[in-house]
């Protein structure tokens, strides 16, 4: 199915157009007739398969109805000016868009701007980790059509005033069996009790996975929602090339930096002065970690070993994280090391390689982790490491996404001699304690 087929106005087609979609994915052909129409869905989709553009042509298309962008124009303006006067000091959104992390919440404001560039709405996201008194400015001006959030950050402003929802038109939760992972449901049932009538607005609901609590949700908030999905009798996408490697635990670091050298065509010069021109790469890969301590461990051993990397976890504040991000994005680095929670909901075009340097307890997880390739229709490639500890998850995994990862057994020569980084002195907390084995909890125990 076309885009031009579809009832969508003119500015928001425009939109569609200059970023360059003309043919609807599965979740975008499933959704879009209906939410078109005005009926509420929930749909589930794998990640990186278009669900975003699927929720944001819907909200775009009933906030614009059927005028033209010089009436657009003028009706913006008279509302601005509207609201200088007579709501200044609060914001009354037409629609609520609610994610669980501030990447997220971030890439949804992205792609809102582009898809809505032509229809003069005002958009406005807001996440906690950056200025705390400039999100609320935008807020308080009462000039925000779209808002963008995630869960904490909404309730803070809402219960300060700084917003009303009274006139939300559409309603959006991306992730939603994320929000029960992250312990939201209890924030986003505040709001949703805020909302208008389920009859008065249009409802939407997306996640990766579609759990009987996100359903249940959904029938308790939404009008008579149609639950969609894709095809799901395989989690992960076809475009995805699975493979894992048997590895001692020990000989792991050495592993990832054969395969990346290999896999991602960095050619490394062995003198002091050595770097990576960025011309050389073949490609860009995200490496997944289970622990905060196992990713600072990695990014100095790759440092080390001249493969420059970023790297994320929850407590990275946000202004850092965006520079890393923005980083990689532009190429300046070949590899960016996550945690879950850091990882989860990246939207980030061009990564080739997904390495599970440890693999996931949770079973949902690793097909989040390996969904960050192959986004779109491209192809890409999953390379998990499984050591002695990592291979009691490997058979839920297996079972749970539907097929037997392909091993393969590595040569040789992809076990590389590596450069070991100077020893760094374990962190130390407020109170004095030491982070990593120098801390008292984690101490290993004697006699084991």
């Amino acid at each position: 199915m076309e885009f031009s087929e579809l009832p969508i106005p003119e500015p928001v087609q425009a939109g569609i157009r200059d970023c360059g979609f003309s043919t609807c994915t599965s979740i975008q052909e499933l959704t879009l007739p209906l939410t078109l129409s005005g009926q509420d869905v929930a749909g589930q989709a794998q990640t990186g398969t278009g669900k975003t553009a699927a929720f944001m042509v819907a909200t775009l298309s009933r906030l614009n109805g059927k005028a033209t962008l010089e009436d657009l124009i003028k009706q913006n303006k008279a509302k601005k000016e509207g609201a200088k006067q007579k709501n200044r000091g609060v914001s009354k959104p037409r629609a609520l868009l609610i994610a669980p992390t501030r990447e997220l919440a971030i890439q949804i404001e992205q792609d809102a701007h582009s898809l809505g560039a032509h229809t003069g709405l005002t958009i406005h996201a807001v996440y906690g980790g950056v200025d705390y008194e400039k999100q609320q400015e935008k807020l308080v001006s009462g000039d925000v059509d779209i808002l963008i959030g995630t869960p904490g950050r909404l309730i803070d402003y809402f219960k300060q005033k700084n917003y009303l929802v009274s006139k939300v038109e559409v309603f959006v939760i991306d992730e939603a069996d994320r929000m029960f992972d992250m312990g939201f449901i209890a924030d986003l049932r505040y709001l949703m009790r805020r909302l208008p009538h389920y009859e008065q607005r249009l409802s939407m609901l997306f996640s990766a996975t579609m759990s009987h609590r996100a359903q249940e949700l959904s029938y308790e908030y939404m009008n008579a929602p149609e639950v969609l999905s894709t095809k799901t009798e395989l989690k992960t996408v076809t475009q995805i090339t699975q493979v894992l490697y048997h590895v001692e635990g020990n000989q792991k670091i050495s592993l990832l930096v054969g395969l990346m050298r290999k896999q991602l065509g960095i050619t490394i010069d062995h003198g002091e002065d050595a770097t990576i021109e960025p011309l050389k790469i073949l490609g860009r890969a995200m490496i997944f970690v289970n622990t905060k301590r196992m990713g600072e461990k990695l990014k100095s051993w790759l440092a080390i070993n001249n493969i420059p990397s970023g790297y994320l976890s929850g407590d990275v504040p946000q202004a850092k994280r965006m520079k890393v991000l923005q980083r990689f994005q532009n190429g300046e680095m070949p590899a960016l090391i996550a945690t879950d929670v850091a990882g989860r909901g990246l939207h980030i075009d061009g990564v080739t390689h997904v390495y599970n340097y440890d693999l996931p307890e949770n079973a949902e997880d690793y097909v989040h982790r390996i969904g960050r390739t192959a986004r779109a229709g491209a192809k890409g490639d999953a390379v998990t490491l499984v050591d002695e500890s990592g291979a009691y998850n490997l058979e839920a995994i297996e079972k749970y996404v539907g097929e037997k990862i392909d091993v393969e057994w590595a040569e040789d020569d992809l076990y590389v001699k590596l450069k070991k980084p100077p020893y760094s002195p374990p962190k130390k907390d407020q109170k004095g304690g030491q982070h990593g084995r120098g801390g008292r909890k984690d101490r290993p125990r004697r006699g084991r």
